[in-house]
């Protein structure tokens, strides 16, 4: 399976089934037998007997909208579901419900705002979506309340090494998770592909309380801070540089002896790397650090530009490089490494 084919399959928050039925087929093909808990998560082992156990975690859920509700003209209003800004959503092209209704997003004209109302952004609730339809009634056979909202964003590989698609957050993770499911390893390696991480970790606070293991490697799309006008020190990461080890974040500090084995291995086989440099956001790892008696947790994301947006960036060699990371930190761990 690809990572084009997990970024083009819908799973915005609380909706994540389209995704986890596509990786149930893949692990049952590969004669895996996964699990799904009461919340939705999915959980695979390699079922390797070992007194090492470390699991690998990466959210399934992407954000995006839901129907809210229809006006007298038939447009659509909605919320967000997961966080993001509103000044990227005028003019995308979405898909609601599992009819896969097609609308755009849409705004009052330029020509017909006021001077004031230009120099300020939209809020979500001055943006509407249409479907074409021309009342209420006609949209409302259509559609519901509750419907969610897809983003329609085409996978594209672009310049160099680039590749531009929805829901590299998480998708890189998720493919990741699928890659070191498949390592000939003598550590035992549970694969926990969570829910609804994008409002507020909720998966991860079930998975978490079900899961004994000695250390959880947490894989993430995070945030790239090299565009222009940016200081260097409020640059998160960087393309290119490798992949993006925390320190600390808004959920989690992270055991620094691991940080350290983490690094050792990546300077012993010239892995590039960098740090995440900013502790905004959060992610799965802070459910995990501190549920039952705790559990050491270890952070590693491929950076991205624009972020929770149709449209994310990454660069394939931060990808790949953080595959041979962990590759070479789970060869590590086998060896006693510590």
């Amino acid at each position: 399976m690809l990572l084009k084919d997990l970024c083009m399959t819908h799973a915005v928050a609380g909706n994540e089934k389209p995704l986890r039925d596509l990786l149930l087929s893949y692990f049952k093909d590969a004669g895996m037998e996964p699990k799904i808990d009461r919340i939705g998560n999915l959980i695979v082992s390699n079922d390797v007997d070992s007194d090492l156990h470390i699991a690998i975690t990466a959210h399934m859920d992407e954000v995006g909208l839901m129907v809210k509700g229809v006006d007298e003209s038939g447009l659509i209003r909605f919320f967000p579901v997961g966080g993001m800004d509103p000044r990227i959503l005028v003019s995308k092209v979405v898909e609601i419900g599992e009819n896969r209704i097609k609308g755009v997003i849409g705004a009052k004209p330029i020509h017909m705002q006021k001077a004031p109302e230009r120099d300020k952004a939209f809020t979500i609730d001055q943006l509407y979506i249409d479907i074409g339809t021309n009342s209420k009634k006609e949209t409302e056979n259509l559609v519901s309340p509750g419907d969610y909202i897809n983003f329609i964003s085409e996978y594209r590989e672009f310049g160099d090494h680039k590749v531009k698609a929805k829901a590299l957050d998480n998708r890189v993770g998720c493919w990741m998770t699928m890659e070191m499911l498949k390592l000939e390893t003598d550590v035992r390696i549970t694969g926990i592909f969570t829910v609804q991480e994008e409002l507020g970790l909720r998966g991860s606070a079930v998975a978490a309380n079900n899961l004994d293991a000695d250390l959880v490697l947490v894989l993430e799309g995070t945030t790239c801070g090299d565009a222009t006008e940016v200081e260097d020190h409020l640059k998160t990461t960087e393309l290119g540089k490798g992949p993006a080890i925390s320190i600390m974040d808004r959920t989690s500090i992270y055991q620094k002896s691991h940080v350290k084995d983490l690094i050792r291995v990546a300077n012993q086989h010239e892995i590039p790397w960098q740090y995440r440099r900013n502790s905004f956001g959060g992610n799965d790892g802070g459910r995990f650090q501190y549920a039952k008696e705790g559990t050491s947790v270890l952070s590693l994301a491929t950076p991205c530009r624009y972020i929770h947006s149709p449209v994310s960036v990454m660069d394939t060699r931060d990808f790949n490089h953080m595959k041979d990371l962990l590759i070479r930190f789970i060869e590590d761990r086998s060896k006693g490494g510590r």
